[in-house]
């Protein structure tokens, strides 16, 4: 039983990896810009214009998230707040929350919620404040 288990994982399929290839690339860092992804989703069958709106409306909100990490100034501060609550709202029950939004366009909201947090942290980790922000806020 074992062997042929063992067979199973390193057999490749038709894209050429094998079973701990493809597991092992779920760990890896996503190379698909928003902008590629977005457009991709653009060109397949939205015709409906209550999804193009609501793309528009996830692409802006994922634009704001990404774009305004580290603001400085209080409008793009409060945009990236914003965008933030809006993101890592679990029970909206408005047409637009981050999961009715992600949900109408066939998109998994707690898989895209994961992937913005992880980029954040990492964004974060990389590349820490300067230290004369670090002193304006133990200041303040």
């Amino acid at each position: 039983m074992s062997e042929e288990r063992a067979s199973i994982v390193r057999t490749p399929d038709r894209t050429g990896l094998t079973t701990d290839e493809k597991i092992g690339s779920l760990f890896q860092p996503d190379s698909l810009l928003s902008a590629q992804y977005f457009e991709t989703l653009r060109r397949k069958t939205l015709v409906e214009p209550e999804k193009r709106l609501m793309l528009a409306v996830l692409e802006d909100g994922i634009n704001c998230f990404q774009e305004n990490l580290r603001a400085q100034d209080v409008r793009r501060s409060r945009l990236f707040q914003d965008a933030e609550a809006w993101i890592v709202e679990l029970d909206g029950d408005w047409v637009f929350s981050f999961e009715n939004v992600c949900e109408a366009l066939d998109i998994n909201p707690a898989y895209v919620r994961q992937g913005l947090l992880r980029w954040r942290e990492n964004k974060l980790s990389k590349h820490p404040e300067p230290r004369s922000s670090q002193r304006k806020k133990m200041a303040g």
